[in-house]
């Protein structure tokens, strides 16, 4: 039998995200999000007063997170009037018709909620966009849908007030979406790699 010779040894060491902290980072997400519910109805109340409503449609439920640029907005604006959540009647196909197609009506309202993280059992909201920046912003963003559909078809909750939400959803049909990452969140997500 043969000795085999040995090599020095030596020991590499890399150094690691510890596994949790890698965890969140996979997790968080940096984008515009909406839950879009087909509705056959929906109406905002603020103080016992009905202040907005659409027939057949969309209510939008937006999320607006910290990061949240121009490009976001376009696409969460792109996405929900091209959704084909709507069946066309005359050749039976369940999922064929958007919002404008059908001349319906989209109800936006601004959710903050949606970027809650909960800590225990309290919630955080460090993530959403601040109310000061926020406003601004979800009103530009109630515009570009204007800008890219019917005006009058398109409404909207009274930002920061306590808002009652009737609906009445058509399916139910809800579906979640989030704004593609743009540029600046791939190259945090490099840099972080």
């Amino acid at each position: 039998m043969s000795a085999i010779p040995l090599l020095p040894s030596f020991v590499l060491r890399i150094s690691t995200p510890k596994r949790t902290q890698l965890h969140h980072q996979k997790l968080e997400i940096k984008a515009m999000r909406a839950v879009v519910q087909r509705v056959t109805s929906a109406s905002i109340e603020v103080d016992g007063r009905i202040v907005s409503e659409i027939g057949p449609g969309l209510l939008v439920l937006v999320g607006l997170h910290e990061s949240d640029t121009d490009s976001d907005a376009d696409f969460i604006c792109r996405k929900v009037l091209n959704m084909r959540l709507f069946p066309n009647e005359n050749t039976g196909k369940g999922w064929d018709f958007n919002v404008m197609q059908k001349n319906y009506g989209v109800l936006l309202v601004s959710q903050f909620t949606l970027y809650g993280i909960l800590k225990g059992n309290k919630p955080d909201f460090h993530v959403a966009m601040p109310p000061q920046k926020a406003r601004p912003f979800y009103d530009s963003l109630v515009e570009k849908f204007r800008k890219s559909y019917n005006p009058d078809a398109i409404k909207d909750g009274v930002f920061g007030a306590m808002m009652k939400v009737n609906l009445v959803n058509d399916g139910p049909v809800t579906m979640q979406l989030d704004s593609a990452p743009s540029s600046k969140n791939t190259n945090e997500a490099i840099g972080e790699s």
